[in-house]
């Protein structure tokens, strides 16, 4: 099976846990692309739910479907959200952000019930860090900011390289928001939780992409079947 084909899996079986009357967080990213296109074919068969996409490109694709959508303002708790992730450890601890999408992500997350990720097996590790971990970052202060992050990777034993992320033509990505982003080359993370904890105190850091406590189950398909770790519930 191709990377593709086990994502559409590992998608199909986070489907498979929406029932009627669900309110759901939609992630960003190329495997919860192929949930909101399964939801999609979901809803044209009758399925009623109610949905608060993560992203401006996650909004466009469930609404090109038909998937109704709502607001966290016009619905602030929500039942279940499935989200991908660029990595997921064995205690469900994430890195996610790949996207630029982080900050809207984690608010979505923190408002469900339930939080479900969806993957290949390729983004399970032993320890984060392998995959940058992004950082959205307000432009004002960027200097200031830079130098507090790292003082914070120095307290928790993470050295690596922060770099700006930019587009193919050069130009600096912003997130939804406005903000920028930051990725920091880290290697591993010895501690993600105490790493996130101080990251939470850096004034203009928006948002970080470690999720820490969130994950309720981590749905990973390999060439041998899905597998499950956590509680689908």
């Amino acid at each position: 099976m191709s990377v593709e084909d086990l994502k559409r899996e590992a998608a199909a079986r986070a489907v498979a846990l929406v029932e009627p009357g669900m309110r759901l967080g939609l992630g960003t990213g190329s495997t919860a692309r192929h949930f909101v296109d399964l939801l999609g074919e979901r809803v044209r068969d009758g399925l009623k739910v109610v949905c608060v996409p993560t992203s401006e490109a996650t909004r466009a694709q469930a609404a090109s479907l038909g998937v109704p959508l709502t607001t966290l303002d016009e619905t602030p708790e929500l039942d279940l959200t499935v989200d991908g992730a660029d990595e997921v450890d064995g205690d469900l601890r994430l890195i996610k952000g790949g996207g630029a999408a982080h900050l809207r992500e984690k608010i979505v997350a923190n408002a469900s019930r339930r939080m479900i990720v969806i993957a290949d097996d390729s983004k399970l590790v032993a320890t984060l860090g392998r995959f940058p971990l992004p950082l959205e970052v307000v432009e004002f202060g960027l200097g200031a900011t830079r130098v507090a992050i790292k003082k914070v990777f120095a307290a928790t034993d993470c050295a690596g390289e922060l770099a700006l992320r930019r587009r193919p033509d050069g130009a600096a990505v912003r997130t939804d928001s406005g903000h920028l982003v930051l990725d920091a080359a880290l290697g591993r993370i010895p501690d993600p939780d105490a790493l996130a904890a101080r990251l939470d105190g850096v004034p203009g850091l928006v948002e970080h992409g470690l999720f820490i406590g969130l994950a309720d189950a981590a749905i990973l398909a390999t060439a041998q079947g899905v597998k499950v770790i956590g509680d689908l519930g």
